[in-house]
């Protein structure tokens, strides 16, 4: 192409001497040296500028007044016309090709009658030329002579209708050929205008090397070109992207002093956009500005546009304001650009600013500005306005992209909505966006944040199996994702795989260690600390306090001062605290006596971990001195006593209490004491491990040295944990004493303690002085107090705490209306218990019935007898969505044996296995006595034999069960039988089944059996008064009169007393 543009460029910038032409009166000449005509071309999309019958460029308003028409009826014959063509436009609608009606003279009327146009633009003859020509376009080229073809035409088409044939031709061959021909013709001359026609169908089909023949042609036939023929060729470079042949054509054309028309520029403009030559575009624009071409919108546009994406900030909203300036209303596009560009430098107000024009204006936002926009909220924390800007788009019917969904689900997880984030992730599936990596990675991310792992891990998997690329990026949340999981073999196999990709960032790096420490693994991770340091690893802050906590943690002092001393030499940690602290605590070792204080003068700011490590190293290698020298040093800085306060603390919080112990020790030597927060942590957590002595030395070590209420609210604490809940009381007893408020979660600490250990007076009087202080409870504290006072039976006084509770305006809990429903339920006000769990459904948000407050209803309807009642309140409960556990399907089939109704406690059974409700020893016993209850003694015998096969072994007590069912009945042999059946079981009969057994004999006047039972046990027995006094009336009724005495002198002797009122044989007697 530049071999093909040189002689062009050539042969356009010699002087080239114009022929003379020979005037028509159809067409000007190309060239009028007293006013040059301007000819205005569209790049060959529209009709020939020139052409009269169009109407584009209506005929100047003559001087002289308009000639009437010869003929009279002519006038009449326009007017019609007209009208009948305004009809037909209405008609067609707006597209309608009709001609406009212009001025014509007399003998032009003449010619358009004979023509017979009828209406159209071109005479009959004219649309037989130009579709005989458009015909040749379905014959292979060379298979016709244009002479031959156009052979009826010749002499009867003008120069003028010649070039409407060429022009309206669509095929290249055809109008190459044509031109051929038309140049064979006596009425054609050489002319800008027909050249410009060609160069225009080349143009529209890529034809470069013709269109820069029949240029060159043109200038060989002494046609000068105008600024619509250069504008037709650099149009034609322009649309197929021949732009080093475009500008130096446009460099030529600048030779001969033509300038193009903005339209031209523009697609020059364009052109070079599409290829992202912006610097082009930049340069171009100036050059257009320095000639005078006035700009239009579109221009603006495009030069915006390249001034964006140059990173012309400055220049980009100059010539924005210009345009707005000059009152063009720039597109929605230029609008997006800035507004993007503002949301990568930060500037949101600007941004906001060109938002709020745009809505101004009404221009409706793209998608992608929407996307620049939530970008810019997201990254400076509006979220709120992120929220209302996609409400907009809603509501503007604004499609959103994969991109704008990432954003938002981003955002949801920012603001911790979670499910709306994950709702959106779901959606954007649903909707066939799900394609790109970093939309699957920003909802794995929110997952992470929100500590579900699982979930995360989910996402990572799904976009594994849709065949979705891993970049760095996902294989480092993928780490995250097994790191927060605490599984060492995948994450170690995702750490390879991220190493493979190039050198691990620092902060998968610390992720890695923080996994191996937090395993314990404390070997693996000086191995991987060997390895990242010889790779090696850029380091950054994080990683280095990891790198140094691993080293502190197994005393590798030599390691850490060479760490050390790197980093202080790299320019990255120049200014970092932690690294100078470090430095300056690692200084010198030789004992210096005024070490201490010149490196308390030297050091201004304290960095507190690199002193909790430097602390822990040297405890690590057992070096008391460098301790004491760094806690002294500590404490002759500002602040220094809270420093190691709170570093007693971090030891604490992090369970290494024999750091925390000897820091607070040496602390003591060096006659400070810490903080008492610290202090504090250090009895609470020798509490928790119950090491009440240890804690009673720290406390003993500062009581009378300080009176903070923390220290005793954590001594108070650990008797209460130790069990010591006399001593916890009797420390609360001195405490208020001493005018000291204890606060609220410490007085329910002491009631718990008390009621639990059945202090049940002590938890009473800690209430009403409460009370009697004054002292603002909250809900937690009501509940504590009602619950103690529930467990010690003092149901009135229970009752009255709730009312204060209410009147106080305090909002009771859930937790509070299960308790007061015990309370009215134990009390047998049954009718005050289902008022309560009536408040508690009616009581609104924060408050919703869970399953404890059904089934402690249910149980004591049933305790009331009201198995129908407790019946459909259960069924309430499954249709609340509620799913009964296993304590409910117990308490609800044991209603159902109180009352005899074993065929429902036996469908509530099945329903409980299919439920998926494994049973317990409990749901079998209620089970059991259903069928007792009900007679059904096969069925309770059958069922205790299945439990085995269920793995659920029956006891004592599940036997026992069926032999009071059997002795009460009177079946003494059956009873016998499961008597034996338990023995054979391995089980040891307990008091429960003895007592049955003597008192099946007892009451059917078994004497024999009774006696001898009673000698198999009297061994094996505890002394019990029914089993004893069974026997006496037994011996007595036997006529062992002795045997009963010696049983009457043991009972006495173990003050056991004797029950005269038991009678053998009651139910063999005739009522």
């Amino acid at each position: 192409m530049a071999l093909a543009i040189e002689p062009l460029k050539a042969s356009f910038i010699c002087t080239t001497p114009l022929l003379p032409l020979k005037p028509s009166k159809n067409l000007k000449s190309c060239q009028n040296p007293k006013k040059p005509r301007n000819l205005i071309i569209h790049c060959s999309v529209h009709p020939d500028p020139w052409s009269l019958s169009t109407g584009n460029r209506p005929k100047p308003i003559s001087k002289n007044p308009k000639n009437p028409l010869s003929d009279d009826n002519a006038r009449r014959i326009i007017k019609g016309k007209a009208r009948y063509l305004s009809v037909l436009r209405r008609n067609q609608g707006p597209q309608a090709q009709t001609p406009k009606w212009i001025k014509r003279t007399p003998e032009q009327m003449v010619q358009y009658l004979q023509d017979d146009r009828n209406g159209h633009l071109y005479g009959k003859h004219v649309v037989a030329a130009i579709r005989l020509v458009r015909s040749l376009a379905a014959r292979p080229d060379g298979s016709y002579n244009m002479r031959e073809v156009m052979g009826s035409f010749v002499a009867k088409l003008s120069f003028r209708e010649m070039c409407v044939v060429l022009k309206e031709q669509r095929g290249w061959r055809q109008a190459r050929d044509f031109f051929g021909w038309m140049k064979l013709q006596l009425s054609y001359q050489p002319s800008v205008v027909v050249y410009t026609i060609l160069l225009r169908v080349y143009g529209q089909v890529g034809k470069i090397k013709l269109a820069e023949q029949a240029f060159l042609e043109m200038l060989e036939a002494g046609c000068e070109p105008d600024e619509v023929a250069c504008g037709t060729m650099l149009c034609t470079y322009a649309r197929w992207g021949r732009h080093k042949a475009m500008l130096s054509f446009y460099s030529a054309v600048q030779e001969r002093g033509i300038i193009p028309s903005i339209a031209v520029f523009n697609f020059m403009l364009s052109s070079l956009q599409k290829k992202s030559l912006h610097r082009k575009v930049i340069d171009l624009w100036r050059e257009m500005v320095d000639k005078g071409v006035v700009p239009n919108s579109f221009t603006y546009t495009v030069v915006i546009s390249s001034l964006v994406k140059d990173g012309l900030v400055e220049k980009s909203f100059k010539t924005f304001y210009e345009m707005k300036n000059l009152g063009f209303v720039p597109e929605e596009v230029t609008y997006s650009l800035l507004i993007s560009l503002s949301s990568k430098t930060g500037n949101r107000d600007e941004a906001i600013k060109l938002y709020e024009d745009m809505r101004y204006r009404r221009i409706v936002p793209s998608n992608y500005t929407c996307a620049s926009l939530l970008t810019l909220y997201y990254k400076n924390g509006d979220y709120s306005k992120a929220v209302s800007l996609f409400s907009e788009m809603e509501k503007n019917k604004i499609v959103a992209d994969e991109v704008i969904y990432g954003l938002l689900i981003r955002i949801y997880g920012k603001l911790g909505l979670y499910e709306d984030a994950e709702k959106t992730f779901k959606e954007t599936e649903q909707l066939g966006l799900l394609t790109n990596e970093k939309t699957y990675i920003a909802m794995a991310q929110v997952h992470l944040n929100s500590g579900n792992f699982e979930k995360a891990l989910t996402i990572m998997e799904l976009m594994r199996s849709r065949n979705i690329w891993f970049s760095r990026f996902s294989y480092i949340v993928l780490l995250q994702c097994y790191v927060m999981k605490e599984d060492l073999a995948s994450a170690e196999a995702t750490f390879q795989a991220l190493s493979k990709t190039g050198l691990p960032d620092a902060g998968s790096c610390n992720d890695m260690l923080n996994l191996y420490i937090k395993l314990d693994l404390l070997e693996k991770a000086k191995d991987f600390i060997f390895q990242i340091r010889k790779d090696p690893v850029e380091f950054d802050m994080e990683l280095c306090k990891t790198v140094m906590k691993v080293y502190c943690k197994k005393g590798m002092l030599r390691d850490a001062k060479q760490l050390i001393q790197e980093m202080g030499t790299n320019g990255l940690f120049k200014d970092s605290e932690f690294i100078q602290t470090l430095s300056m605590v690692m200084h010198e070792e030789s004992g210096r006596p005024d070490y201490v204080d010149d490196t308390v003068e030297a050091l201004n700011q304290i960095n507190t971990l690199a002193l909790e490590l430097m602390l822990g190293l040297y405890s690590e290698v057992g070096n008391t001195c460098k301790v004491e020298e760094i806690l002294k040093m500590l404490l002759k800085t500002a602040g220094g006593l809270s420093v190691a306060s709170h570093l007693i603390s971090k030891f604490i919080r992090e369970g290494d209490i024999s750091k925390a112990q000897n820091l607070n020790d040496q602390l003591v030597k060096l006659g400070c004491g810490a903080e008492d927060a610290s202090i504090a942590s250090l009895i609470t957590l020798y509490g928790k491990q119950h090491k009440l002595t240890k804690a009673l030395e720290v406390f003993s070590a500062i009581e009378g040295c300080t009176s903070g209420k923390l220290i005793y609210i954590s001594m108070i604490d650990a008797y209460a944990k130790c069990g010591k809940a006399e001593e916890a009381y009797h420390l609360y007893e001195e405490v208020t004493g001493k005018g000291i408020e204890l606060g609220v979660v410490s007085i329910s600490k002491v009631v718990h303690a008390l009621a639990n250990y059945g202090k049940h007076q002590e938890a009473e009087n800690v209430i009403r002085r409460s009370f009697q202080d004054g002292l603002e409870l909250d809900t937690v504290a009501y509940n504590t107090f009602i619950n103690a006072m529930l467990g010690a039976g003092r149901l009135h006084f229970a009752n009255s705490i709730y009312d204060r509770m209410v009147s106080l305006g305090v909002a009771p809990s859930i937790q509070t209306y299960n308790t007061m429903i015990s309370v009215y339920g134990r009390g047998r006000k049954l009718d005050k218990a289902v008022e309560m769990f009536n408040k508690a459904r009616c009581s609104g948000v924060g408050v919703s019935l869970d399953e404890k407050t059904y089934t402690n209803l249910i149980s004591y309807y049933g305790k009331a007898g009201k198995s129908h009642e407790a019946s459909l309140l259960f069924r309430e409960m499954q249709e609340e969505g509620i799913k009964p556990g296993k304590v409910s399907y117990n308490i609800m089939i044991n209603v159902y044996a109180t009352a005899g109704l074993h065929h429902e406690a036996q469908e509530l059974f099945q329903a409980m296995l299919r439920d998926g409700c494994s049973p317990d020893s409990l749901t079998y016993l209620a089970l059991i006595r259903a069928y007792t209850e009900s007679f059904k003694f096969l069925e309770a015998e059958e069922t205790i034999m299945s439990m085995q096969d269920k793995g659920v072994l029956p006891s004592c007590v599940h036997f026992n069960q069926l032999l009071s069912a059997f002795a009460k009945a009177g079946f003494t042999e059956e009873a016998e039988r499961v008597y034996h059946t338990l023995l054979s079981a391995g089980l040891s009969p307990d008091v429960a089944c003895y007592r049955t057994m003597l008192r099946g004999y007892l009451d059917y006047g078994y004497v024999e059996k009774g006696i001898t039972f009673f000698e198999q046990i009297r061994e094996s027995v505890e002394p019990d008064r029914f089993i004893m006094s069974s026997a006496v009336h037994f011996y007595k009724l036997a006529g062992k009169e002795l045997e009963a005495e010696g049983i009457l002198d043991s009972m006495k002797s173990l003050g056991i007393p004797f029950l005269k009122n038991l009678e053998v044989g009651s139910k063999t007697k005739a009522p």
